[in-house]
């Protein structure tokens, strides 16, 4: 079994910052892309960042500038900084990886952490 627990959502202001983490582990060979997706209420789930194992990355334009995805491989880790938070970035942000087990590749998901940008 694989899981993937994040931490570090929560309220901030606008323009304040957050840290979201991910941590992966269980029966893990090999983890290809590391990325976070987020929901707000009454929308479609979308990405928002993506690193590949090569570090390569991939961003929302609403947040390029603003946003920074980073990984561990030693620790099988991922992090979302988040600088700038406007109003339209709240939802519940979700850890995705894709994951090699030795016997599948497969997608897995954390269970989400809520982030609200208010005053």
């Amino acid at each position: 079994q694989v899981q993937l627990v994040e931490s570090g959502g929560g309220l901030v202001q606008p323009g304040g910052s957050l840290r979201l983490s991910c941590a992966a582990s269980g029966s893990i060979r090999s983890i290809l892309d590391m990325g976070w997706y987020r929901q707000a209420p009454g929308k479609e789930r979308e990405l928002v960042a993506v690193i590949g194992n090569g570090d390569s990355t991939n961003y929302l334009d609403f947040v390029k500038g603003r946003f920074t995805i980073s990984r561990d491989n030693a620790k099988n880790t991922v992090t979302l900084q988040m600088n700038s938070l406007k109003p339209e970035d709240t939802a519940v942000y979700y850890c995705n990886a894709l994951i090699n087990t030795g016997w599948t590749t497969e997608n897995y998901w954390g269970q989400g952490t809520q982030v609200t940008v208010s005053s």
